[in-house]
């Protein structure tokens, strides 16, 4: 764990160690608003980790901060593995999208919706807008405060580490709009739940957003050249992900078959028996 850090005025960032991708070994957890205090992402599992996190959360009201309640982005295991234990100790209640809702053990008390505002008292009032972005996982949510052009992205980029689209649990079209969503804002600064801050990251999500569609024309390109019977994801993997490291390759195995399952949806290939892909007519 690192030190908790003053990011601006009203808003303070604190990582702790977690059970994520690497390279990152850390989830940022925030506090943001300067009376009212929303405290984003329970997410250490680690019982000395938490005992840091719940000093970084008792010290606030000696600033003036009162915390109100816990935010979750979504349901992974590195954004909410100290939900129950926070929570409880706090005495807060944990507010997250009805998705990630379905997916916790924890109660959650408020369930928070696309457009959502919520609005924190303090010397200045402070209105955080809950942006629905499903894609890496079903119930995602960013807080966007408009006034400041500060958005808290959670998962939906990185500046350490990769952000993978996991079939069954993510959607890469649905990841691909949020995205772009995201780049429409005009944010000047993102606060990922790995890595430093981003400032002015709307190129960041539009060099996402490129990323995934060169590697999506990477796999066509391989699937038109297979032919039928078609091609496996295992079978595409080496030629589509021949620019990384073949250590990461079962990582990247997950993302191909998060973009075969999107192109399928399109219409643009076709499963055949054996789990292989053909290109659509």
């Amino acid at each position: 764990m690192s030190g908790p850090r003053e990011i601006f005025r009203t808003v303070d960032q604190l990582a702790t160690r977690t059970p994520t991708l690497p390279p990152a070994t850390h989830t940022n957890s925030y506090a943001i608003g300067g009376r009212d205090v929303l405290l984003v992402e329970p997410a250490t599992p680690y019982a000395d980790e938490q005992r840091a996190w719940l000093a970084w959360a008792r010290s606030l009201p000696s600033r003036g901060r009162r915390p109100i309640a816990v935010v979750a982005t979504h349901h992974h295991a590195d954004h909410v593995g100290g939900a129950a234990a926070l929570t409880r100790e706090l005495g807060l209640p944990l507010w997250a999208h009805a998705e990630t809702a379905s997916l916790l053990d924890v109660p959650v008390t408020r369930r928070l919706a696309d457009g959502d505002v919520i609005t924190l008292a303090g010397p200045i009032e402070e209105r955080w807008t809950v942006l629905h972005t499903p894609g890496h996982a079903p119930g995602h949510v960013c807080l966007w405060n408009e006034d400041e052009r500060v958005v808290i992205v959670g998962d939906m980029v990185a500046s350490v580490g990769t952000i993978l689209v996991k079939p069954g649990d993510g959607d890469m079209g649905a990841y691909l709009e949020q995205l772009e969503r995201l780049a429409c804002l005009d944010a000047q600064c993102a606060l990922p739940a790995h890595g430093d801050p981003i400032e002015h990251p709307t190129g960041l999500f539009r060099w996402y957003i490129e990323h995934r569609r060169k590697r999506e024309a990477k796999i066509l390109a391989v699937v038109a050249r297979s032919g039928p019977p078609g091609a496996t994801a295992e079978a595409i993997l080496p030629d589509a992900y021949d620019d990384v490291p073949a250590s990461t390759w079962p990582i990247a195995l997950l993302s191909v078959r998060a973009h075969l399952e999107k192109l399928a949806r399109e219409g643009r290939v076709r499963e055949t028996p054996g789990a292989r892909y053909v290109a659509a007519p």
